[in-house]
């Protein structure tokens, strides 16, 4: 994840003692942390007659690609400044904070921020600007973190304008949930989804040479446990699969796939694809994937990698309990959300050929679920989060025998179970360990996208 892209800007008036507004700005700068902010930093401005200072901020912070703009009141300042000095900056999602003061010899010294704060809050909002507002005060109230979020929303928002996913044939049983409005899905959200043929791809299968499948399958044994021997068919067959797709990937710069799933790779390759998806996630840790030809997942998937460096794993709905969920999937999960070790086995299911089917456990833990949706013509994003334990033991029907345990958590809801029922977007959730609503309902919040929170 590459540092957030930062302006910053502090405001005082002219009659405000300069070294005082300065001060609190540098306090202020000194509280981002580096490791995450990447500052592009002017000096303080006033409302000097000619307009002098703010000309000059807006010279110093353009040009910069900029995710935030944190715009810090640190004293009282008409407001036709701050406007002189950000409306230049109007696309880009902002911060108004408001400073504190402070106490000298058992009283308080105050340079009146929260009077140049809340002359701005109805203006900007009027405007149109897309900002959060947030104060510090006199008892030691914080607003970093949540300045922290915001502007993780707003660099993750920014990384999904021009993001490419690719998608591997269309429409997969054809199911409804998992269509999308491409048109739609460019203008709100900003990512682009390929679509290529299943054809394109079982014919690069064929250019995997020996040394490469030697290579990857050393991966497999050196990273993975297996249950029992696989044919090794099966595993040519995994790595072969793994491998097209990753030309391609790396061919059109994707972010995100997609794949035809049952009524492709097993329907017409004749094996399950969740030895070749794992393996694509031990070359690919930054990749998100998801079966089912399931854009809005995709694009949930990126977007949860982009607000918290995660690799966005997919889980799916099979049973409900009182106060949650049993989640699993039927194929793979990223390594990277693994509890010990890859774990695989050879299996099948229904009338497809032999697989590998990954059995691994999942991490538990705080997690947050969300799904991107549309309804009523507007895209929409269902957030919440829970507890996630170890599962039960339970089992899918239709496994070959004996019927595996496959990858699975409990989860169990940190909203009414009637309200998740009446809000739930889609069979597939996206995975985030801890907790992320913040990030998530200011994501919303820049993107224009209805925040369901029940």
């Amino acid at each position: 994840m590459r540092k957030i892209k930062a302006g910053f800007v502090g405001f005082g008036e002219v009659n405000t003692p300069r070294e005082m507004v300065e001060r609190l700005c540098r306090e202020a700068l000194s509280r981002l942390p580096e490791d995450q902010f990447d500052l592009i930093v002017t000096d303080p401005v006033r409302d000097d007659p000619g307009g002098q200072e703010a000309a000059r901020a807006v010279a110093e912070l353009g040009g910069h690609d900029l995710d935030v703009l944190l715009v810090c009141v640190a004293g009282w300042i008409p407001s036709h400044t701050v406007f002189q000095v950000i409306d230049p900056f109007r696309n880009t999602p902002m911060v108004l904070w408001g400073l504190s003061g402070w106490r000298e010899n058992g009283r308080i010294v105050t340079t009146a921020c929260q009077a140049g704060t809340t002359a701005l809050r109805q203006p900007m909002a009027e405007m149109g600007y897309v900002f959060e507002y947030h104060v510090e005060t006199l008892d030691g109230g914080d607003p970093v973190p949540a300045i922290g979020d915001f502007a993780r929303a707003a660099r993750a928002a920014a990384l999904l304008r021009g993001a490419r996913i690719g998608q591997m044939g269309f429409r997969d049983m054809n199911l409804y949930a998992t269509l999308y409005d491409g048109m739609a899905l460019r203008a709100k959200i900003g990512v682009e989804v390929e679509f290529f043929e299943m054809l394109e791809i079982a014919r690069n299968m064929e250019d995997c040479d020996a040394a490469t499948l030697a290579q990857w399958r050393k991966v497999m044994e050196d990273r993975w446990h297996f249950t029992r021997p696989a044919q090794p068919q099966t595993l040519e067959n995994s790595i072969r699969l793994a491998w097209a797709l990753q030309r391609k990937i790396h061919e059109r710069s994707y972010q995100g796939l997609s794949f035809k799933d049952v009524d492709g790779v097993k329907k017409l390759l004749g094996f399950a694809p969740a030895g070749a998806m794992t393996l694509l996630h031990e070359h690919e840790e930054s990749l998100c994937t998801i079966p089912e030809n399931d854009t809005l997942g995709a694009v949930t998937q990126l977007m949860v990698r982009q607000l918290t460096g995660q690799c966005a794993a997919y889980l799916e709905f099979y049973d409900f309990f009182e106060k949650g969920a049993l989640m699993g999937v039927p194929d793979y999960v990223p390594p990277q959300i693994v509890q010990g070790s890859v774990c695989v086995t050879p299996t099948a299911f229904g009338g497809f050929g032999e697989g590998l089917l990954n059995v691994s456990k999942i991490r538990t833990g705080p997690v947050t679920l969300m799904r991107l949706a549309q309804s009523g013509g507007r895209h929409c994003l269902h957030a919440f989060t829970g507890l996630s334990m170890p599962p039960p033991a339970w089992e899918e029907a239709g496994w070959q025998p004996p019927a595996p345990q496959l990858p699975s958590l409990r989860v169990d809801f940190d909203i009414p179970m009637r309200a998740f029922q009446n809000q739930v977007m889609g069979q597939h959730y996206i995975l985030a360990h801890g907790d992320h609503l913040a990030a998530v309902r200011a994501l919303c919040r820049i993107l224009d996208i209805q925040f369901l929170a029940s």
